[in-house]
């Protein structure tokens, strides 16, 4: 029909200019706090183009979600602005015969969502946690970069190193702060580089100082070295063992039902089901008089579309609280997001109905002369 095809093509267009603009802000966001992490030291620079592309898969749902949801009110805004939706009206077409062709626009993407909700989500979060895991597991010696203080894996080693020759075994002006029980050591040498011996991988120091402080009776020592090795070994266990519960995959939590994992499930369900109430708020909430100028509709559907997700957080942390189970907490929120747009549509659709159609009024009673 002309009027599925009109709508769906504009609803197209419309999303696909708004995920571009949505994509490109929430990309930048990310590159930006990215970047403050590799420059502080918590990732690794070389991996900072892909855990942005993991980080952007993660967000992909709720970007793809929102995009849906500002093209809907905006093209139906544009519709009641430029007098179209009084043309349907006045033709028969009531506002709930806009749910068939939007619904139809946006069941490949909903599908999208819930599939990335179900099973993207947890591997781009886990493939972070084994970047993150991979960086802070490197040895004592491969985190010292040129010009920055680093601290080892243990904590009890602080590495600068002014300079190195480019291929990371050897540098110059090196120091090395080391904390124990009994006390602190600071030492420095202008050359250093890295030998292995059998499976400990050591760094060798060469013509320089150590300063030795007791901290127990204040005595200090002073020592000077042609050559004095530190041995610095690999970090201890991996931090993947304890995988928050955003990293794990939908049947892990499934099969091990703690408060954490069904709080977890609770978010990607809702997710889901968070597409399909968008859409019906949509068209509610992009109903307006043409003859009132201004982008109060888009502001609302904004507003509401904030409060949704947070009331979407505000369930997981319920369920994970033990305060609700997974069902009652969908039924809540979602069921009454749903009856929420249904009465929405049906008070729109009402009202639009009465408007077009001057014999539903009721008659007013004659004023006696």
């Amino acid at each position: 029909m002309l009027f599925d095809t009109t709508l769906r093509k504009e609803l197209g267009r419309s999303f696909g200019a708004t995920l571009i603009v949505i994509m490109t802000i929430v990309i930048t966001m990310f590159l930006i706090r990215t970047l403050g992490q590799a420059a502080g030291g918590s990732v690794a620079a070389q991996d900072v183009a892909l855990l942005l592309g993991y980080l952007a898969l993660d967000n992909l749902p709720a970007m793809l979600s929102l995009s849906l949801f500002i093209a809907i009110v905006t093209t139906m805004t544009r519709m009641y602005r430029d007098s179209e939706m009084v043309i349907w009206f006045a033709s028969g077409v009531g506002l709930f015969r806009f749910v068939r062709p939007v619904l139809g626009l946006a069941a490949p993407l909903l599908l999208i969502v819930a599939v990335l909700a179900l099973f993207v989500w947890p591997w781009g979060n886990r493939q972070i946690a084994e970047l993150k895991d991979r960086y802070e597991r490197r040895s004592d010696v491969a985190r010292v970069a040129p010009g920055q203080f680093q601290t080892s894996a243990d904590g009890k080693r602080v590495f600068f190193v002014e300079r190195d020759t480019g291929e990371g075994q050897s540098a110059r002006n090196v120091f090395v702060l080391e904390r124990k029980a009994e006390g602190e050591s600071l030492t420095a040498a202008r050359s250093g580089r890295i030998e292995m011996q059998g499976d400990q991988r050591v760094v060798v120091l060469e013509n320089g100082q150590r300063s030795e402080l007791d901290t127990k009776n204040g005595d200090r020592r002073l020592a000077q070295f042609d050559v004095y090795r530190v041995a610095v070994g690999e970090s201890g266990g991996s931090g993947l063992d304890n995988l928050p519960a955003k990293a794990r995959s939908t049947w892990e939590l499934l099969t091990q039902p703690t408060p954490r994992h069904r709080g977890e499930l609770t978010w990607r369900i809702g997710l889901a089901l968070g597409g399909v109430n968008l859409v019906l708020l949509g068209i509610g909430l992009a109903a307006g008089n043409p003859r009132r100028g201004g982008s109060w509709n888009l502001l609302f559907a904004l507003l509401a579309f904030v409060v949704y997700y947070n009331v979407l957080n505000l369930s997981q942390t319920w369920v994970s609280a033990s305060r609700l189970d997974v069902p009652s907490s969908l039924l809540l929120v979602h069921g009454g997001t749903l009856l929420l747009a249904l009465g929405l549509l049906y008070w729109r659709d009402r009202a639009a109905a009465i408007g077009y159609a001057p014999w539903r009024r009721k008659p007013r009673k004659a004023q006696a002369s």
